[in-house]
């Protein structure tokens, strides 16, 4: 379809759904769920810059569809009043304009009532009289003294290109490009596009350029995440330390969760996924059960010293005894998630990168766990440490 229509110069088409018009419509007020905006007073300068703006974006890799929505081409006839001639002939310049009104678009002069409907009654030239550009300079206005005065005597008649469309946002003016993005992740290529405009593309005073839909809404999210897995990290830190009473075996365990990360990220290398908000947050959900096997396998390797294992007996049976539990903990989150993981049908796309990060990094945590965690807990580890009271029943599994 898209290779049918470029056989049609000045086309301007986009591919969409009801639905998804209806989203980007709320999104970017266009038929688009990606828009820049160029923000102007004069409309000849806003559609220039705009020609200029789709060029640079069209050179960048994964910008596709890139359409410049245009506001010009719609032929206007346009009357410019003389006011001295007007003012010669005693009539003012709101006569003239009603009189345009009347003969063109017609006035109501009365109503007629149907019931408890109402229809206005409007009364205009008939067509021969109104139908010609001809037509319209020859309609007459009475002036004070009488005499009958044509609008080719009182304006200027000139046939001119004109806007179709006017956007606005904000009260302000505006030409929209839109565009969709394929085979290149979101962030990095609106932001190589907002580069080379900025290094090319010169605005006059007063112009600026917004971007609307998926990317302000991804930078919205992004916001968000930077405040929120810090504060994530701050209260799993408290709790932590509540739990232990020990600074370092709180920050051993944050170790782990950040060990998580490495296999979340390697998974999307390896799918080819791109990083987003959706994989964000399974950045999110897997320091739960990070810091849930951190927590398994510091509480046992402690039990062990206290019951008078060795700094070293203590790491290795530790890490051999709680294999099985953590094992047992990673294989439901793992397999649950698994099939969200490997899906491509239709709705995946939001649910795909948040199974896939939290499959990998559950995987590679279980490696990291049972590997690097008791290694780095007997390297930090020291006999003056602070230890748990040892339980009662004390059972291996």
């Amino acid at each position: 379809m898209n290779k049918a229509l470029e056989k049609y110069p000045g086309a301007i088409w986009n591919f969409s759904q009801p639905i998804e018009d209806n989203v980007g419509e709320t999104l970017t007020g266009t038929k688009g769920s990606m828009a820049l905006k160029i923000f102007g007073e004069d409309l000849k300068i806003l559609e220039q810059k705009g020609e200029e703006v789709t060029a640079v974006m069209e050179g960048v890799p994964g910008m596709h569809d890139v359409k410049l929505l245009r506001d010009f081409g719609q032929p206007n006839l346009d009357l410019t009043i003389d006011r001295a001639q007007a003012a010669r002939f005693g009539i003012n310049v709101t006569d003239i304009q009603d009189a345009v009104q009347t003969a063109v678009g017609g006035n109501a002069v009365s109503q007629v009532l149907i019931g408890e409907q109402r229809y206005d009654v409007a009364v205009r030239y008939q067509n021969p009289y109104r139908n010609t550009a001809r037509a319209i300079e020859n309609v007459r206005l009475l002036s004070p003294t009488g005499e009958r005065v044509s609008l080719a005597q009182l304006t200027k008649v000139e046939v001119k290109d004109g806007a179709y469309d006017i956007f606005r946002e904000g009260n302000n003016r505006y030409v929209a490009i839109t565009f969709n993005v394929r085979g290149r992740d979101l962030g990095t290529t609106v932001e190589e596009a907002t580069k080379k405009i900025g290094e090319k593309v010169k605005l006059p005073p007063g112009y600026t350029i917004g971007l609307s839909g998926e990317y302000e809404s991804k930078q919205r999210a992004e916001g968000t995440l930077t405040i929120v897995v810090p504060l994530t990290i701050l209260v799993i830190f408290i709790i932590l330390y509540t739990m232990f009473r020990s600074y370092k075996w709180a920050l051993l365990i944050l170790l782990n969760v950040g060990m998580a990360r490495i296999g979340g990220l390697l998974a999307l290398v390896m799918t080819g996924t791109y990083l987003s908000v959706s994989s964000g947050v399974g950045m999110l959900a897997l320091f739960g059960v990070s810091v849930q096997t951190g927590v398994i396998m510091v509480e046992y390797i402690n039990q062990l010293r206290a019951r008078g294992h060795s700094i070293a007996d203590s790491a290795v049976e530790g890490a051999v005894l709680r294999l099985r539990p953590i094992l047992m903990t990673m294989l439901v989150a793992t397999l649950g998630l698994l099939p969200a993981a490997l899906s491509h049908e239709i709705g995946s796309d939001s649910q795909r990168p948040f199974a896939i990060v939290i499959v990998g990094g559950l995987i590679s945590d279980l490696l990291l766990s049972i590997v690097l965690l008791p290694t780095f807990y007997a390297w930090i580890a020291r006999d003056s440490d602070q230890l748990p009271a040892p339980e009662g029943s004390f059972e291996t599994l």
